[in-house]
């Protein structure tokens, strides 16, 4: 256990590490685990499975989603959203405990002194204790809020995080797998927003193909949310992974970026204009820095990874610097058997033992018609 009721429910992602799923979940963990290794991850702090776990309590809420998953047929669509929308409701409404609260307010206040910057701007991120593994993923069915400001929005968001566990996709993925109570429980990660002049995703393999010798990576401008919801067609790079040259290059035209929107107030889509729609949104320096992270990222996990991230324009970052911002398993290709690139080559001595086995077999088949 911790010291002190707020460091139970806040921990920095830099005392973070692999060990650390079950206490802030697999994305946060993996996040801690890049910046104790040296990889540029934007810093940030969790909000723990404890807190969650006191909230659910706090608001009386265990009985009434163990009720609500307990005849809970993953098939049926109509049972889905009737539990989903009852126990989501319960969720939205809930109150944080005022410990948690305040943990929270005090994190994000450092967090702020940290990154220079008052009421920082901060993604706030879901992150499942049974998220991004090789064996499960929910990926596309939790939350994530980008360029949330100020210690309320951000408890105001964490609570919108936790209510997502309970979408009718995330509920029927829940019973599909069979997972626990304490497999469900979930961290938030608050981090620093990487205000991205481009951003997109690696995959340390070819994913059309599986070809482990290529990296390929995909970029447009803006937020990454573009490339990852499908929404672009992104610009295509495969880099040969030994010789870090760029060996394809497909250049799109992109119709739109998500940007922050100082009016609004948040992030939203906008056209990009002019010529810049079908301009490259990396320079070949930049694709051959990013597949050497990926290269570095795949040789700490020891197996392929999907990787998202985010080139800066500044906000607090490093103009141009180039940010890692989730790794995860790769769940396609990674769990099917390496098949060998060419067959085993003979030795010279593999053929001089295969000539003299020949001829023993030869002599015996003399003796034996004789």
């Amino acid at each position: 256990m911790r010291g002190t009721v707020a460091e139970a429910f806040v921990t920095w992602l830099d005392d973070c590490d692999a060990s650390s799923t079950a206490e802030v979940g697999a994305k946060c963990a993996g996040l801690g685990e890049l910046l104790r290794a040296g990889f540029p991850v934007p810093s940030g702090f969790a909000l723990t499975t404890r807190a969650h776990r006191a909230f659910l309590v706090e608001n009386r809420l265990v009985e009434p989603i163990a009720r609500a998953l307990a005849s809970l047929d993953p098939e049926d669509v109509a049972s889905l959203e009737l539990a989903s929308g009852a126990v989501g409701e319960l969720a939205t409404a809930a109150v944080f405990p005022a410990s948690v609260a305040e943990a929270v307010r005090e994190a994000y206040a450092r967090l702020s002194r940290r990154c220079g910057e008052d009421d920082v701007p901060v993604a706030v991120r879901s992150s499942a204790v049974a998220e991004d593994l090789a064996t499960a993923s929910f990926a596309g069915q939790l939350q994530t809020f980008l360029w949330v400001r100020g210690p309320e929005e951000v408890l105001r968001h964490a609570r919108r995080c936790w209510a997502s566990a309970y979408s009718s996709s995330a509920l029927a993925y829940r019973k599909r797998m069979a997972f626990s109570g304490e497999e469900a429980l979930m961290s938030v990660g608050v981090q620093q927003i990487v205000d991205a002049r481009s951003a997109g995703v690696l995959f340390t393999l070819n994913p059309t193909n599986g070809d482990r010798s290529k990296i390929v990576i995909e970029a447009s401008w803006g937020l990454g949310e573009a490339v990852v919801g499908g929404q672009v067609n992104p610009d295509r790079y495969v880099v040969d992974k030994v010789t870090l040259d760029v060996i394809e290059r497909s250049i799109s035209t992109k119709e739109i970026e998500y940007r922050f929107d100082p009016a609004a107030g948040e992030v939203i889509a906008v056209q990009i204009e002019g010529e810049r729609r079908s301009h490259a949104c990396l320079t070949d320096d930049e694709v051959i820095e990013l597949a050497k992270i990926g290269k570095r990222v795949e040789r700490h996990y020891g197996c392929p990874q999907d990787v998202e991230w985010a080139r800066a324009q500044g906000g607090g970052l490093r103009p141009g610097g180039l940010y890692v911002l989730q790794s995860r398993p790769e769940t396609v290709w990674s769990r099917r058997p390496v098949a060998p690139i060419a067959a085993p080559q003979r030795s010279a001595l593999d053929y001089v033992v295969a000539d003299l086995v020949g001829r023993a077999k030869g002599e015996t088949k003399k003796r034996s018609s004789k």
